[in-house]
């Protein structure tokens, strides 16, 4: 008799067991597919990988790129702005700098602006070169 209860409660084990796994795997599947989850926001993003000239100082080279972060305060229409390169696959250039606009007409309007425009001459006499993009949905 004894061996027969302890067969049933390793058989009710083994059904607990199972179905607490169950409980954890089906919860953990739904916890993957909300990480998947993404959206297409109607931000305008402009990414520019450049390179400074090798004559440019580390001094003028910080004030650059933190002219970016005055124009951010400045301009109406920027939302967000990226200054730290984590990553650069082209060798030997400088880095890239990343700024999101709330609107294509915000993106429009930093083109035209004399703020950016007065940022852009000192950038163009510092930077050898540069590539830039502007992705949307």
């Amino acid at each position: 008799m004894k061996s027969r209860n302890c067969r049933w409660l390793q058989i009710v084990a083994g059904i607990g067991l199972f179905l607490a796994g169950s409980v954890a795997g089906s919860a953990l599947t739904q916890k993957v597919s909300a990480v998947n989850r993404f959206g297409q926001p109607k931000t305008v993003i402009h990414v520019v990988a450049y390179k400074f000239r090798a004559a440019t100082s580390q001094n003028d080279q910080d004030q650059a790129v933190n002219g970016i972060r005055e124009m951010a305060a400045k301009i109406p229409g920027i939302k967000n702005i990226w200054l730290k390169t984590e990553r650069n696959q082209l060798q030997d250039w400088s880095g890239v700098y990343v700024i999101e606009f709330t609107s294509p007409e915000a993106a429009a309007d930093y083109a035209e602006s004399p703020i950016h425009d007065a940022w852009r001459k000192k950038w163009e006499a510092l930077r050898e070169n540069s590539l830039s993009f502007q992705i949307s949905n």
